[in-house]
């Protein structure tokens, strides 16, 4: 079915490149992979491939003037980018493609004369395709989990394709069909009307390929499967169809009123049928994991970005002035001074090659990034403590793990008594950290106000150093010691939602994790209060805790 779907999907896409926006493929590096690319590059598109990277600068993708020819001949010459001609765009590893170049490919997409080829190699939950990306594109294909096939997807022909592109417009879709489109949308959460524009096109292509002037259901059905499916939000989070207002007294509810609404829900129903079997049976989770992730603040393991002069990737250079501590970029230098060099002779008495006026300087510049400290603020009260505990032991002993590849920094707040106690400062050391956490014990109270309150202490602290911080609360949310130590349920709740409306207005990124065997509804309040992610994990172990603040 997954290869069926790929050759409707490189069809489709043939039929109207440009108004579909591209093909999001997800799978990683491979043989199974190398077959995708390899059908993409036989389908007959109206337009060259181009093959972008994720560290391409402005002047290859946009164009600018070209230093050395223009010296080289005495007059400006502009060269052109990859974005100048209309193009059949592949990105490789676009999850991991820069803020800046999503909004170029974002603009390029959007004034209607590039298609996009995503090829999405997330290997772990968390990473995805940028949002900018990912609206634009109308079809999505899943490739993990599959196996090689022998045979390749079969191209379509050149007298097919035309037959379909001229048939294509002259395509018309009924207003039922319409009207179950958006009522699929809508109950499957999805608010992009992009999304609905894309679907409602690959649904004719699809009839104009089968060479019918008509959408039927079935090319609906196909188009929400390559379209909408991936879109969908998890059913606690799709907005719930409202129920029918009741007929008024004076008229009879008679079974046959609303014939058509009762065959819009059944086609709705029928549609949203047909889009969950199209996905595998766990990437709307991991699909949604991304978005979670992409939106959460100082999610990626790096901490945030700054810019600096000294370390890591580098950026556009800046006008200024030597100063001795900066480097000159030569050729933006260059690049800046060529234009003017035909003017800048003329009135040159001394005869020289080059002329290099103060404002041409550049000068380089490179992003530093901060470490980030995770902050595990862990409930070791009550009967169940040591089950708690030992599942917090392990978490930050398999973050520490990690700690050296991706810069991490742990800490570890235990609420317990009448009084949280940060046993474990920021640190990256596995060797302290093991031994601090060896033979610690549990039980009590659960002062949570007060955790979080030395938890927002050790933030602050972290972030006057220079560090992003982040903060991981588990517990099961039934806190009963107050700020002032006293056993006060009621209190120690107000307590904890003040303390949790500082750590908001901080700005400091949170994530809360429910270990109660029931979800509770006191502590999903306090998370949102925070302004954190609120995961019920039940019966959770070490690595699904890593897994999920990774």
């Amino acid at each position: 079915m997954t290869w069926a779907r790929l050759e409707l999907s490189l069809r489709v896409l043939a039929v109207d490149p440009v108004g579909l926006g591209g093909l999001w493929l997800r799978s990683r590096a491979g043989p199974v992979r190398d077959i995708a690319t390899t059908a993409l590059a036989q389908t007959p598109f109206d337009r060259p491939q181009r093959r972008l990277s994720t560290s391409i600068d402005d002047l290859a993708l946009l164009g600018g003037p070209d230093p050395v020819a223009t010296l080289a001949q005495g007059r400006p010459v502009h060269r052109p980018g990859l974005l100048a001609t209309p193009a059949l765009l592949f990105l490789p590893m676009a999850e991991s493609a820069p803020a800046a170049l999503t909004a170029r490919l974002a603009q390029a997409l959007d004034r209607g004369h590039h298609t996009l080829i995503a090829l999405d190699e997330a290997a772990e939950d968390g990473e995805g395709l940028p949002s900018a990306l990912s609206d634009r594109l109308g079809l999505f294909l899943s490739l993990d989990g599959e196996r090689a096939t022998k045979p390749l997807p079969k191209p379509i022909s050149l007298t097919a394709l035309r037959r379909a592109r001229a048939l294509y417009p002259l395509v018309a879709m009924p207003d039922e069909l319409t009207q179950a489109l958006a009522t699929l949308a809508a109950r499957l959460g999805i608010s992009s009307t992009r999304a609905l524009l894309t679907t409602r096109r690959a649904a004719r292509a699809i009839a104009a390929l089968d060479g019918r002037l008509t959408v039927t259901e079935d090319d609906l059905i196909q188009a929400a499967e390559l379209g909408l499916a991936h879109r969908a939000l998890p059913e606690t989070e799709a907005q719930p169809d409202q129920p029918p207002e009741p007929p008024p007294p004076d008229q009879p509810d008679t079974p046959d009123s609303q014939p058509e609404e009762q065959d819009l829900q059944s086609l709705a129903d029928l549609l949203i049928e047909a889009a969950q079997a199209a996905l595998p049976p766990d990437i709307l989770a991991k699909l949604q994991a991304d978005r979670a992730n992409r939106a959460a603040r100082g999610a990626s393991g790096t901490g945030s970005s700054k810019a600096g002069n000294r370390r890591g990737r580098p950026l556009p250079s800046r006008p200024g002035r030597p100063d001795g501590r900066s480097r000159i970029d030569l050729v933006a230098t260059l690049r800046q001074a060529a234009p003017w060099q035909v003017l800048r002779k003329q009135a040159d008495t001394q005869n020289r090659a080059l002329i290099v006026h103060r404002s041409d300087f550049r000068l380089k510049r490179y992003k530093e990034v901060s470490d980030r400290v995770l902050i595990f603020i862990v409930d070791a009260s009550g009967s169940s403590a040591m089950a708690r505990l030992g599942e917090a032991k392990g978490a930050v002993e398999l973050m520490l793990a990690q700690a050296y590849s991706r810069r991490d920094h742990v800490a570890l707040v235990v609420l317990r008594g009448q009084k949280a106690e940060l046993i474990l400062a920021p640190t990256r050391s596995l060797t302290t950290t093991k031994a601090r956490l060896r033979g610690l014990p549990g039980g009590g109270g659960t002062p949570l106000a007060s955790g979080l309150a030395t938890a927002l202490d050790t933030a602050l602290r972290a972030r006057r150093q220079g560090m992003t911080p982040s903060l991981a609360l588990l517990t099961d949310g039934r806190a009963n010691i107050a700020l002032n130590g006293q056993p006060d349920r009621a209190q120690a709740q107000a307590d904890a939602e003040q303390i949790a409306q500082a750590i908001r207005a901080a700005g400091i990124a949170a994530v809360t994790l429910d270990v109660a065997n029931r979800p509770q509804p006191a502590l999903a309040q306090l998370s949102q209060i925070m302004n954190s992610r609120y995961v019920p994990l039940p019966r959770a172990d070490a690595r699904a805790i890593a897994a999920t603040l990774a």
